[in-house]
């Protein structure tokens, strides 16, 4: 195990297998979103995100901050092939409110190669603990949620990722397709969603962590917590008064320091 993998796995507390197996991804899925939050918080502060392996890891492992999807699934990425997992960076688009889906490389998702291909995503903030078997069609059960990977009905090779919302039935999460891409190809809508008022990464502060039994969330002043998971779960809400309690809550709850 080289300095980058051993760095990084302390910086997730993982201590467990690290061959490439189904097992060892489940874990260090978990590992990750346990540990590294969702957040933006560079873009409020106006500093530029790019598109760089290096960069990701002095943010994420040296800095102790999370990120959005190209950070965190970047990142994510070169551990898992440091640890000889066979991964592709795939795109993915999420869905609009119109129904439309957003642009080519709006999130960065992983197609890790085992016996069967699977799907890892720890860029993507509330969905899914752990990875999925990006085999089209079966149901996926986690944590009271339910996923499935379904065929676009007008392509064969854009494949749907879906997560059912109890009684309202299947809600897309995003489209993606089986191409795989580099990473500079995510560069020109990284940017996009630092820069743009049409962002939601521009309109407000948010920092989001997993926890054992539920998910802690900074979204702007507004500290939400949830347990129990699932459809079920349980969720308070506390407006912070003032910006030093903000910092506060940031580092107690995730570390951070900005």
């Amino acid at each position: 195990m080289n300095s980058y993998s051993s760095r990084y796995l302390d910086r997730i507390a993982y201590t467990g297998p690290t061959e490439p197996t189904a097992e060892a991804l489940r874990l260090l899925h978990r590992a990750h979103l346990f540990a590294v939050p969702f957040e933006n918080l560079d873009i409020a502060l106006g500093r530029k995100i790019i598109c760089d392996e290096d960069a990701f890891f002095r943010k994420i492992v040296e800095r102790r901050r999370g990120g959005f999807c190209y950070e965190l699934n970047g990142a994510f990425a070169v551990l898992l092939r440091e640890l000889g997992f066979a991964v592709t960076l795939l795109s993915a688009r999420v869905p609009r409110d119109d129904g439309s889906y957003s642009p080519e490389f709006d999130h960065l998702a992983l197609r890790v190669d085992l016996e069967e291909p699977w799907l890892a995503d720890v860029g993507f903030g509330d969905l899914c603990l752990d990875p999925l078997r990006l085999a089209t069609g079966a149901e996926q059960e986690q944590e009271g949620w339910k996923f499935r990977i379904v065929s676009e009905s007008d392509s064969q090779t854009v494949e749907r990722m879906e997560r059912k919302e109890g009684g309202d039935g299947w809600k897309r999460q995003y489209s993606l397709t089986q191409t795989p891409r580099r990473l500079d190809e995510f560069a020109d809508m990284c940017h996009y969603h630092q820069t743009s008022p049409e962002s939601s990464f521009t309109r407000k502060r948010v920092c989001s962590l997993a926890t054992a039994d539920g998910r802690v969330t900074l979204s702007d002043r507004t500290l939400i917590i949830t347990r129990n998971g699932g459809r079920s779960r349980e969720r308070e809400e506390r407006l912070l008064g003032s910006e030093p309690e903000w910092e506060v809550a940031l580092r107690e709850h995730f570390g951070v320091v900005l």
